[in-house]
């Protein structure tokens, strides 16, 4: 799932769609930020993903020890009750939780992103950002 990365064919330097209007250049901001909080959203349950894998390894460890130890009731405990067991459900796993995510919500919010940006923008990106940075680069030159 790539984001789109591709650049209209205009100058960087040129100005950034002068025809597009205000309102129109602060709805595209507020998607592009919006896809990446989404984006952001997904490192958080790549966390929880890797987070959820290591607690799991040390349970698996623990009940080698335990077993090792005498304490089968407790190894038991962990490897029929916590291991095999998923994190929403009793079957949902940490992968399943982000694939689903990834395969719904950002590849929509991506999709979406995408299409608002070559309908507005003709593509281009960080249109808001643009006209922020020649609007202060300008008033910078006024001063000199």
């Amino acid at each position: 799932m790539a984001t789109d990365d591709t650049r209209p064919d205009s100058e960087a330097s040129a100005e950034p769609n002068p025809t597009l209007s205000d309102t129109e250049c602060e709805a595209l901001h507020e998607v592009e930020l919006g896809l990446e909080w989404v984006q952001r959203a997904q490192g958080c349950l790549l966390e929880f993903h890797h987070a959820t894998g290591h607690g799991m390894d040390h349970l698996y460890r623990a009940e080698e020890l335990l077993r090792a130890t005498g304490h089968d009731e407790f190894a038991d405990a962990i490897r029929t009750e916590l291991l095999p067991h998923g994190v929403v459900d009793e079957e949902r796993w940490s992968y399943d939780v982000l694939e689903d995510f990834q395969g719904t919500l950002l590849a929509e919010t991506r999709s979406l992103e995408r299409r608002v940006r070559r309908e507005l923008a003709d593509g281009e990106r960080h249109v808001r950002e643009r006209r922020q940075e020649r609007k202060w680069k300008r008033r910078a030159d006024e001063r000199d």
